[in-house]
């Protein structure tokens, strides 16, 4: 395979309190590396310096450039995986990308080198171990939100919804979303359909809450949300919130039943929430 590939790109990074410390230095790096290539017959396409930056987040602006010169190289080396990445999620998505682009990784003194079979196996290894770290946090984040949920524990993680601001971990009501709010459900049960509230919207120009155009889906949301007359739902659960309410639970009920007969109507299951008076 080396003969075949031998375009190296070579990465090298010092965070400031790396500098400090012996065999940490740039240039003791670049004169591993550069030996490296020469030992295997690998020609250096470029040489990437990252000088006092931290190996934890992408903003480096050497990394960023070799990733942009991507084109002139082939493998990528470092002298060892933390030079690159500290944090297992970035690492991985850098490997899932240069894996698309057929571009190889190599780690000198980790003998990681993603172009022998051996490498592919170690790296398939690291992939399903952070995979399942992924799963078990999701699990854990999943496990914390019902336990709330179950303990009427407030609000749960989600987008900030129309109508409403975000301020202080408190809901509080936004004067011009909320009448648009109020418009929906009161056009919604004059026997405009979701599609056309969407259109009307979209004519008069006014922007959804991420500035985007109006669709019936959107309408849905809002239409079905009781989150609208007080309530906080997760999953199955339904609690009341400590919010202010922009429809008052009658009407809230009558559209919830409206939607409930055109559900039937159309062979639709979708979850309906029936307030209790």
């Amino acid at each position: 395979m080396d003969a075949e590939i031998n375009k190296i790109a070579i990465y090298t990074r010092v965070s400031t309190e790396d500098q400090a410390k012996e065999g940490f230095s740039l240039d003791a790096q670049l004169d591993k590396l550069r030996s490296y290539c020469k030992a295997r017959d690998w020609i250096i396409a470029g040489e990437y310096i990252d000088d006092g930056y931290s190996g934890r987040n992408v903003k480096r602006p050497a990394y960023y450039q070799m990733l942009e010169e991507l084109d002139n190289w082939d493998i990528l080396l470092v002298i060892k995986m933390d030079r690159i990445h500290r944090n297992s999620k970035n690492f991985m998505l850098m490997m899932e990308d240069l894996k698309i682009q057929g571009k190889e990784f190599v780690s000198m003194t980790e003998s990681l080198d993603t172009s022998t079979a051996m490498g592919r196996f170690v790296m398939d290894i690291i992939q399903r171990i952070a995979q399942l770290e992924s799963e078990q946090i999701g699990e854990r984040v999943y496990i914390g939100m019902e336990q709330k949920a179950k303990t009427n524990g407030g609000i749960l993680g989600f987008n900030i919804p129309y109508g409403y601001n975000y301020e202080n971990s408190k809901l509080i009501i936004n004067d011009n979303e909320a009448s648009q709010v109020k418009k929906i459900f009161k056009l919604y049960l004059d026997g405009y359909s979701m599609k056309k509230i969407s259109g009307m919207l979209n004519e008069k120009e006014i922007p959804t809450k991420q500035n985007k155009n109006w669709g019936s889906q959107t309408i849905s949301t809002i239409l079905k949300n009781p989150l609208y007359c007080g309530y906080l739902h997760w999953e199955d659960y339904l609690n009341p919130g400590d919010h202010i309410p922009i429809i008052n639970k009658n009407t809230f009920n009558k559209v919830q039943k409206t939607i409930k007969e055109k559900n039937i109507k159309m062979r639709n299951k979708s979850k309906i929430y029936i307030l209790p008076d």
